[in-house]
């Protein structure tokens, strides 16, 4: 019976109580996904009642959003031989041609290809010639950023950083990281951090560190939870070097051996997260990487 009320409450207008019929459509509050209104004015009038339990619901919301285990880290998979990126820019190359991030492996073996039929260097994934200069190398990137590309984006921005143009890499990592990219959502958390190009800002700071963790960026999630023990907030904490670790990231896992040693961790949830970064990292491996690793390529 109280489910079938609660059912009738919330097909009407929380503040004056009209039905949603054909002339009159409903909106739920945007925060909190549940609370229905019939219009602006009815949601304003109702903020007073709805403000509290709104804030706490949006902030539940939220947090089923931001601690949810991604798939894979930020860079994805290699696009070649179709398995995990591992963490670390020694680890792949990103081509200027077409924004593609190989992996070392398939780099050796394509570059052990063209040496063996003496062909001329190019791009192992879309096949464009190598550029001839590091000028070349940059007018390809340039293309790529006209397209609206957010991994060239990301590195131009990276590159004008370098420069010392912080105002300039401010301005392409907003962008990228506007097209959904996460190691620009990083970038633009640090430069929150450090004013570099913009004012300190914490809350923004904030932001842009759980974009980039929420994206499977394992630095961001780092922070957050260093950010997260420093104020005493130890579960949350534990759950984003839980998330991390099972991405790979050595620095996390490190972390919670330290705090397992402390008690703060439980057995079962170390071993789990023990079990989950040796999966990452296997999930990283193939003989193609390795022969490229122990060539230096």
């Amino acid at each position: 019976m109280s489910t079938n009320l609660e059912s009738d409450t919330m097909m009407c207008c929380a503040s004056c109580g009209a039905a949603e019929v054909d002339d009159i459509k409903l909106q739920k509050c945007t925060a909190c996904k549940s609370v229905p209104y019939c219009s602006i004015k009815c949601q304003q009038e109702h903020l007073p009642e709805h403000e509290e339990t709104c804030k706490k619901r949006a902030a539940e919301l939220r947090d089923e959003i931001l601690f949810k285990q991604p798939e894979s880290n930020h860079l994805g998979d290699c696009p070649i031989c179709f398995l995990p990126l591992p963490i670390g820019q020694k680890n792949s190359t990103l081509m200027g041609c077409c924004s593609t991030i190989v992996c070392c492996g398939c780099c050796h073996a394509n570059l052990t290809r063209e040496i063996e039929e003496s062909l001329f260097p190019s791009c192992p994934f879309c096949r464009k010639a190598a550029p001839l200069t590091d000028e070349e190398g940059v007018m390809n990137m340039m293309k790529r950023v006209e397209a609206n590309d957010p991994v060239s984006l990301r590195q131009i921005g990276r590159q004008r950083y370098e420069e010392g143009d912080y105002n300039g890499a401010f301005q392409y990592w907003t962008k990228a990281a506007g097209l959904g990219n996460a190691e620009a959502h990083y970038e633009l958390s640090c430069s929150y951090a450090e004013g570099e190009g913009v004012e300190i800002d914490e809350e923004k700071r904030v932001y842009h560190l759980e974009h980039a963790a929420i994206g499977g960026n394992p630095r961001a999630r780092y922070n957050l939870g260093c950010e997260e023990a420093k104020n005493r907030r130890m579960d949350r904490a534990i759950k984003h070097f839980i998330i991390a670790a099972n991405l790979g990231h050595n620095e996390s896992l490190e972390v919670l051996k330290n705090f397992y040693a402390k008690g703060h961790v439980s057995k079962d949830d170390f071993a789990a997260a023990l079990r989950g970064h040796q999966a990452a990292v296997d999930a990283t491996k193939s003989p193609q990487r390795e022969m490229a690793f122990s060539e230096k390529i």
